[in-house]
């Protein structure tokens, strides 16, 4: 059995871990050691979505989630899928702002991490400030694009908030090539 200390992880990071341990090796039998009950759930349903047969328990502060490879359980239906992510704002989400900027950062950072990943990210109205130069989410997205996730900012949109010198990831579009992507994509994720 593969053991998995993953306490005073902040999400996504449990869930992150526990894909690169089981993506460096063969696992069938795996145990993950987390400080919270969300941390917890979201861990269990990873590995149910891998094939794991899986069981929590709790100790103390401590969760644990034990989980087993089931054989017959097929982890990756063949289904071929082009996703398309869209982001229309700065934030994730509606409320509170700051909650929405931290909901951002961590959607951005799980991007690459996703077993099917989109082949291109879409930035319209106030997010193509997330691809300015001056963005707090700059090496995030330069790590999406080494990825090979192509990044489009709508070039309308970097007119009207005068950021046509400060875009500093992937390249200022257009909606032709915008309606377009959406035509072709078979999903579309939108935060």
């Amino acid at each position: 059995m593969e053991y998995l200390d993953l306490r005073n992880m902040t999400c996504p990071m449990p869930v992150i871990e526990t894909k690169k341990l089981l993506e460096s090796r063969d696992i069938t039998e795996i145990q993950v050691t987390i400080d919270n009950p969300a941390s917890c759930e979201n861990v269990k349903r990873f590995l149910d979505s891998r094939g794991f047969v899986t069981v929590t328990a709790q100790e103390g502060n401590d969760y644990r989630v034990k989980g087993v490879q089931h054989k017959d359980v097929n982890c990756f239906p063949g289904e071929a899928r082009k996703l398309l992510v869209y982001i229309d704002g700065e934030t994730m989400g509606r409320g509170n702002e700051e909650l929405g900027n931290v909901l951002m950062g961590a959607f951005l950072k799980t991007l690459k991490e996703l077993e099917i990943r989109p082949w291109r990210l879409i930035f319209i109205n106030t997010g193509v400030k997330l691809a300015s130069r001056e963005s707090g989410y700059m090496d995030t997205l330069k790590e999406i694009e080494n990825s090979g996730i192509e990044i489009l900012s709508c070039g309308t949109c970097v007119d009207y908030f005068h950021l046509k010198d400060k875009i500093g990831i992937g390249r200022v579009s257009n909606m032709f090539e915008i309606l377009s992507s959406f035509n072709e994509a078979t999903h579309v994720i939108r935060p």
